[in-house]
């Protein structure tokens, strides 16, 4: 059997750990010969691989970043021709089956390789932890981790120099990283996607704080908005297969809230910093039970499928109920009221 292992979309701390568990799981039970694609679909229509043996992924388990590169700059399924083009790549290299691993936009890919006969199986991917199909995907708790750290460094900012502090998070459609790290951090309000956001609302916790507690942190995501606004779009990608780059909505906040309260208010976007670095220990742990979980799928030859995790305990999920779809942060979930039975504002007015 030769399987192909894929990396795609952006970098996530936990890829190289998945690489290395799904790598030495198929040499281990399957006997496989595994070759490694390089940036992502991408290097799979230039049919660019190289083998990987069990040393050259050892080692790998805490190392950040891939050792394959990604890309999200390239859509196999743009059209008819290409979609045809890449399978055909596939079949060119001998590849027995395929493990991607990614997130939503990697899986709705690897959904449209399987509807063309490809034997694939998927692996989550994502510091957004909004893939339908799986309640936790690796490299969710290193950004959680890393927002938190940031949270607790503007604080001590805010209360040295009586400011209120916006701390930027990445999530497009589903606010799960400002969520977790918001209530994890003390941010005294969190904005998210799922809720638009009252400015004037907002204004009203920072100016409470002003006389009482002099600074405020508030937790927002990128793809939060107010009421009746739209998103804060950075810039538009026309070759990827999501084209929006969202970012700037703290800054867009900052303006608003100033213009109301005494107070200086900051704005800080982290970008990048939270997909970068090492994995957690739990998201070491996490990549590699999915990647054991991938081969084993592959070694059982159950394809167009994806690895998840459901109650704690490993299951998959058929990549037909997941290409498409964003896993948001519903209304009614636990956390939310958690929040604010502690006193964090949701911005609702």
């Amino acid at each position: 059997m030769r399987v192909g292992v894929l990396t795609g979309g952006g970098d996530c701390p936990g890829m190289n750990a998945v690489i290395r568990a799904v790598t030495k799981s198929l040499i281990h039970q399957c006997g496989a010969e595994v070759l490694g694609i390089e940036d992502g679909f991408l290097g799979l229509a230039e049919r660019r691989a190289r083998p990987l043996d069990w040393q050259s992924v050892s080692g790998l388990l805490a190392r950040g970043g891939t050792i394959l590169g990604t890309t999200n700059r390239f859509d196999p399924l743009a059209s008819a021709a290409t979609a045809q083009a890449t399978v055909d790549h596939v079949r060119a290299l001998g590849l027995d089956a395929l493990v991607a691993i990614g997130g939503d936009g990697t899986m709705t890919i690897a959904h449209g390789l399987a509807e063309r006969g490809l034997a694939v199986v998927g692996v989550p991917k994502t510091i957004d932890n909004d893939i339908e199909g799986t309640e936790r995907s690796f490299g969710f708790d290193t950004a959680v981790a890393t927002i938190t750290d940031a949270l607790e460094r503007v604080q001590t900012t805010g209360q040295s120099h009586g400011r209120v502090m916006i701390v930027e998070t990445m999530g497009r459609y589903a606010g799960w990283l400002a969520l977790e790290a918001g209530i994890a951090g003390a941010a005294d309000v969190i904005l998210l996607p799922e809720i638009d956001h009252d400015v004037e609302a907002v204004a009203a916790v920072c100016r409470e704080r002003e006389s009482r507690q002099r600074y405020t942190v508030i937790c927002i995501a990128e793809g939060a908005k107010a009421r009746g606004a739209e998103l804060t779009v950075e810039r538009v990608v026309e070759a990827s297969p999501d084209p929006l780059r969202l970012g700037g909505v703290a800054h867009v906040l900052r303006a608003q809230l100033q213009a109301r309260l005494a107070s200086e208010v900051r704005a800080t976007v982290l970008g990048h910093v939270q997909r970068g670095g090492v994995p957690t220990p739990f998201d070491r742990v996490l990549a590699t039970w999915y990647g054991n979980e991938a081969a084993a799928l592959v070694g059982a030859r159950r394809f167009g499928r994806m690895v998840s995790l459901q109650g704690g305990r490993l299951d998959s999920a058929p990549l037909s109920e997941v290409a498409g779809r964003n896993r948001r942060v519903p209304l009614d979930h636990p956390l939310l009221r958690c929040a604010r039975q502690v006193g964090v504002s949701l911005g609702e007015g």
